[in-house]
């Protein structure tokens, strides 16, 4: 009996490896190649604003995966919608943990405490998740450019390789002027 149920598990294990299904954009790759990253970062002491921009990165991509995989379709911009309330739940709780403020002197116009003439505290890692976030949800059109720009043609796994390039270009660029 357990042997003709292993056989049996084996062979539809078989086929379903030979018939896959369609792939969906923000596969479970991206999400953990950018949660390990982000991982790896608050490991090597990398500041905040690093920090933020892979996991920003990881809590939408993460929504917009999850939200493809809900076939029909209940509201206008659901996966955009599922991908928003991904990231903020992801974010926000982490929010005071990772907090850092950065003082951001606006020096304008009229006397100190207007709009445009005062210090104002900006938080590194809210600030590098949204920007995460952004690159996330650009990257796609980037690619989808480079491939009109070569005639079509595009390298495997080009929207992953962009998305990361992206991450890690604005996060060097960061860690290198800070």
């Amino acid at each position: 009996m357990i042997k003709k149920f292993a056989s049996l598990f084996a062979g539809a294990l078989g086929i379903s490896v030979l018939l896959p299904k369609a792939a969906l954009a923000h596969c479970p790759l991206c999400t953990i190649g950018a949660g390990a990253v982000a991982i790896g970062a608050a490991w090597l002491g990398v500041s905040a604003f690093s920090i933020g921009i892979f996991l920003g990165a990881f809590a939408i991509a993460l929504g917009l995966w999850i939200g493809r995989l809900i076939k029909k379709k209940y509201i206008p911009h659901q996966s955009l919608i599922i991908g928003v309330i991904s990231f903020l739940t992801t974010i926000l709780p982490l929010e005071p943990l990772m907090y850092d403020n950065s003082a951001v002197l606006v020096s304008l116009s009229g006397d100190y405490g207007t709009w445009l003439n005062t210090t104002y505290l900006i938080d590194k890692f809210l600030v590098g998740a949204i920007i995460g976030a952004l690159i996330v949800l650009i990257s796609p059109r980037i690619s989808k450019l480079i491939s009109k720009a070569g005639k079509n043609k595009f390298i495997p796994f080009q929207g992953i390789i962009i998305t990361f390039l992206l991450l890690l270009f604005v996060s060097l660029v960061y860690e290198i002027l800070k």
